[in-house]
C-alpha cells in the first residue's frame, strides 16, 4: 500500500470516528488527508470501496496494537485477557479505532456493501480469539466462548465510548466475563 493510501485511510478512520459513516464525504476526506478527491477515487474507486478499505485498515491497526499488548503475556489466559482488554484502553488510536469500528458495524445495517467485509473481519477476530481459548482449555467450545467474549467487548466498548459506562467498569465486567467463561485463574 502506498504512503498516500495509508494517509487517506488514516484520515478516513479519523473522519468516521469524528463524524460517522454518514459524515464521510469525499471532499471532507480529501481536505482531512491533504489530497485531491481524484486521488481518492483513483485508489478506492468509490465510497463503498473506501469504506471497505477503511474497515480493513482499522482491523489491521487493531491487530498491531493487540500484538504489542500480548507480547509479554506469561500464559494463554493472560494472553486472552490482554487481547480482549486491548480494545478497552484510553489510548487515542484505540478510541478512534473502536469508534470507527462501532460506526461501521452500525452502518452495515443500512449499507449492504459493508456487510460481507464486516462479517469477515468479525470472523477473523473470533477465529484468532478462539485459537487462544483453545490453548487455555481444550474442554471449552472455543468458537462459542470467543464469539461471546468478542461480542461483549464490542458492546462494552460502545457503552464506554458513548459515556454510558466508565472505562474501569467496562474492563471490570470483561474480566468477570472471562472468569465466568474460563473459570477462576489458577496460580
Amino acid at each position: 500500500m502506498s504512503s498516500r493510501q495509508v494517509q487517506v485511510l488514516e484520515a478516513a478512520a479519523r473522519v468516521v470516528a469524528r463524524n460517522g459513516v454518514r459524515g464521510l464525504r469525499v471532499e471532507v476526506l480529501a481536505a482531512e488527508a491533504g489530497v485531491s478527491t481524484a486521488l481518492i477515487y483513483y485508489h478506492f474507486k468509490d465510497r463503498a470501496g473506501l469504506l471497505r478499505r477503511t474497515l480493513e485498515f482499522i482491523s489491521e491497526r487493531a491487530d498491531r496494537y493487540t500484538a504489542e499488548n500480548v507480547a509479554g503475556a506469561v500464559d494463554p489466559r493472560a494472553e486472552l485477557e490482554q487481547r480482549l482488554l486491548s480494545e478497552l484502553q484510553d489510548d487515542p488510536s484505540v478510541r478512534e479505532n473502536s469508534t470507527a469500528w462501532g460506526e461501521l458495524r452500525a452502518s452495515a445495517i443500512f449499507e449492504p456493501d459493508l456487510r460481507a467485509p464486516l462479517a469477515e473481519a468479525t470472523a477473523s477476530w473470533v477465529r484468532d480469539t478462539a485459537e487462544v481459548v483453545r490453548r487455555v482449555s481444550a474442554d471449552l467450545d472455543a468458537e462459542e466462548v470467543a464469539e461471546r467474549l468478542t461480542a461483549l467487548v464490542e458492546g462494552l466498548s460502545e457503552r464506554w465510548l458513548s459515556g454510558s459506562m466508565t472505562l474501569e467498569r467496562a474492563r471490570h465486567l470483561l474480566c468477570g466475563a472471562i472468569t465466568a467463561e474460563l473459570g477462576p485463574a489458577r496460580g
